[in-house]
């Protein structure tokens, strides 16, 4: 579940187009949750974006560029604590999606509870206290996402703890033990949140995406639902509407 941005060429042109900001990234280490994050920009406000199974901070790096964020933005990217046994990156817990596919042929998760999730979420809630006091910052002025797994994430410390956030992203996300997120999302009612989507995604139903945006939407939280004509990526257009989001999340 790696990140792909198509509308950027190819990710070595995105670094050729981002040496000046790469030379200013650094890897913070933070030993209260024992994860590191690579971090651009010196705001007060933490845009935290966690990555997808399989893949690395870096990933995010074209964002760089691209996302337009206010004033003030501290960009974080942790890396998952997971090493993949085949190398193929990190991930937040160890995810086997084949053993919960249904009758469409991708995974329904919504009735499951992974082992490692909450402990993921947890060394995150606590990355999150730790990069606020690092930056100056106010606990309240977080805005928490990621893609795919990150995503996942970012949704179970959203809906199933009182973790302060300004927003919520969630980028080809799924549904995880459905029960316990509908039990807390009333609780927080208001809080912007933005969806995106690719109709044609191969590895996480969009359905599920689907049906989530209008459950938020119902309860009362303040929802940016961007579906696409894509696959299981970020395309050009949806970085776009996120700069949007995030500029009315600001003012």
């Amino acid at each position: 579940m790696q990140l792909r941005i198509p509308g950027l060429a190819t990710l070595c042109s995105a670094f050729l187009f981002l040496t000046g900001a790469a030379q200013t990234a650094q890897t913070v280490d933070y030993p209260n949750s024992r994860l590191r994050a690579l971090e651009v920009d010196e705001g007060a406000r933490p845009l935290v974006l966690l990555h997808g199974f399989a893949s690395s901070p870096q990933e995010w790096l074209p964002f760089v560029a691209t996302i337009r964020r206010p004033p003030a933005t501290h960009l974080v990217f942790p890396e998952g604590p997971d090493v993949q046994a085949d190398g193929r990156g990190r991930g937040w817990w160890p995810l086997d999606l084949a053993s919960h596919r249904d009758g469409t042929g991708l995974p329904d998760l919504s009735r499951t509870r992974p082992a490692g999730l909450a402990a993921a979420a947890a060394r995150v809630e606590t990355l999150l206290e730790e990069i606020t006091t690092r930056v100056g910052g106010r606990p309240g002025d977080v805005v928490l996402g990621g893609f795919s797994q990150g995503a996942m994430v970012s949704a179970e410390i959203a809906f199933r703890s009182d973790t302060p956030l300004k927003a919520l992203i969630l980028l080809a996300p799924t549904v995880i033990d459905e029960p316990s997120w509908r039990d807390g999302i009333p609780l927080r009612r208001g809080l912007p949140v933005f969806i995106a989507h690719g109709r044609q995604d191969e590895v996480l139903p969009f359905s599920a995406s689907a049906r989530l945006a209008e459950t938020l939407r119902t309860a009362g939280l303040t929802v940016t639902w961007v579906p696409f004509d894509g696959a299981h990526d970020i395309p050009r257009p949806i970085v776009d509407a996120l700069s949007e989001f995030l500029a009315g999340v600001d003012r």
